[in-house]
């Protein structure tokens, strides 16, 4: 359905609403499957996401009607594929200044893509790319934010936090889905322009424990390492005892373990 609530030129201006989904992006991967071309920017939203996907099928945990469980449909074929993280560096720049729109301080982004307050995790992203040759086709765009939700399963509890945890007050979920759709179409045009430099300083100085000397775990060993950067394909560089190494995606563990 057409929705202009938003003073976007594209992203939210097709806003599909729902009750109750398994997974947003597996929605919208759905849509564009069966449907005529899909307009970009094309959102899906909906109250309760029941079987919710993280990186590398991890399960996001929600409360109905509580939090932000969203999908967003782009088409970043201007993207060379030897480029994609810049799309990851986009979305993750665009959910993290939307949630300092609420949340003054404190925000970070957690490589590769989660978003942090402090030490706690307040959300994630997951992007999903279709390929064709040798550019990106379309890009499902998942993102999931801990907002209204005051208590989480004993099991997260010290790791996860929320908006209404942080400002003692509830925050309404469009306000928080208006200026991400504004923050994310600002950054797609940057990206779209091919201003890499700008994403890429950009994304470094949101980095959570850039330059922090931390723990951090890989094959179930623990070490000592300092982030320093992150390389054009995505993958983590952090200084060690042995040197400097880079990392793909779960090839390294923050741990807090002291």
């Amino acid at each position: 359905m057409q929705n202009n609530t938003f003073s976007t030129l594209f992203v939210g201006q097709n806003l599909i609403k729902l009750k109750e989904v398994d997974s947003t992006n597996n929605f919208l991967k759905d849509l564009v499957s069966k449907s005529e071309p899909l307009a970009e920017g094309t959102v899906i939203m909906a109250d309760n996401q029941f079987a919710g996907r993280g990186q590398q099928e991890s399960v996001w945990q929600t409360q109905a009607g509580k939090n932000i469980s969203t999908s967003i449909y782009l088409k970043p074929s201007f993207l060379p594929l030897d480029k994609q993280f810049y799309l990851n560096i986009a979305v993750s720049l665009a959910v993290s200044d939307a949630l300092l729109c609420f949340v003054p301080e404190g925000i970070k982004v957690k490589w590769p893509n989660d978003m942090y307050y402090l030490d706690k995790k307040l959300g994630g992203i997951l992007i999903e790319n279709t390929l064709t040759g040798s550019s990106i086709k379309s890009s499902v765009i998942g993102i999931g934010l801990n907002i209204n939700q005051k208590e989480f399963p004993d099991n997260i509890s010290q790791r996860a936090t929320s908006v209404i945890q942080i400002l003692q007050k509830d925050v309404l979920l469009m306000d928080i889905m208006a200026k991400i759709f504004t923050f994310l179409e600002k950054y797609y045009l940057i990206l779209r322009a091919g201003k890499y430099t700008i994403l890429q300083n950009d994304y470094l100085a949101k980095l959570y424990n850039l330059n922090v000397w931390a723990l951090y775990k890989q094959h179930g060993e623990v070490f000592e390492g300092r982030i320093t950067g992150v390389e054009e394909n995505g993958r983590l560089t952090v200084e060690t005892k042995d040197g400097l190494k880079a990392f793909n995606f779960k090839e390294i563990e923050f741990t807090h373990t002291k």
